[in-house]
């Protein structure tokens, strides 16, 4: 499991849930797996009080399940959780899309295109774990770029599903389709071209259906069947 230092003025029971949540979303505690309130009590050396708390709380998004006297486990991922993340992502990302089209600015679009030189960097070094917050960061620069960082915002914190899926489909197969959707998308966005946009995004977004079925092979014990 990998840890952090706490922030400054961060509390136990947050700092718990930062720590979990990151290793949930990037499969550090996998799928299905148990967590022991004592062991990750010892590990992030915090009592047990706001350990378990953080695990209510995550309980609460699907990502824990806790089982009297059974103890607690890494939720398992459910196709129909991602699917609803997948849903919102889609009609919000297309709606920004066609307000960035509408008249891009020249900074927004330097950013967007920088944030790809740095993909393409992380892919040459097979660096997947700084590709992942790159590949988030260019989604939020989409929604800076027409001020709707908070509606952002709310995407991420609903996405905690389909990011689980997008950190295995990372860890199977290079991200090079994902480098060149970006692509596409800033071409679009340049060219004012939101009917283009659109359907890069979509094909962008739903890449997921079509791994679908070779995920679930390649990860069995990982999937709610």
């Amino acid at each position: 499991m990998k840890l952090f230092d706490r922030s400054p003025g961060e509390n136990a029971r947050n700092y718990a849930v930062r720590v979990l949540l990151y290793n949930i979303i990037n499969l550090e505690l996998a799928p299905g797996s148990a967590v022991s309130e004592n062991e990750l009590s010892s590990t992030l050396n915090l009592s047990r009080t706001p350990v378990r708390e953080a695990l209510i709380e995550l309980s609460k998004s699907g990502l824990v399940e806790i089982l009297p006297q059974r103890g607690s486990y890494i939720s398992k991922i459910n196709y129909e959780h991602v699917e609803e993340s997948r849903f919102m992502r889609l009609v919000l990302e297309i709606a920004v899309l066609k307000l960035a089209c509408e008249n891009p600015d020249p900074v927004d679009l330097k950013m967007l295109k920088n944030n790809i030189n740095e993909q393409k960097f992380c892919l040459e070094r097979e660096d997947t774990e700084k590709f992942f917050p790159l590949d988030n960061e260019f989604h939020m620069l989409l929604f800076q770029s027409v001020n709707k960082t908070k509606t952002f915002e709310v995407i991420k914190s609903q996405m905690v599903h389909f990011d689980r899926i997008r950190t295995l489909s990372l860890k199977s197969t290079k991200p090079t389709r994902i480098v060149e959707d970006h692509e596409n998308i800033l071409y679009a966005i340049e060219r004012r071209d939101s009917e283009l946009a659109e359907i890069v995004m979509t094909r962008h977004i739903n890449r997921h259906q079509m791994e679908k079925s070779e995920l679930i092979a390649s990860f069995p014990d990982y999937f709610i069947h």
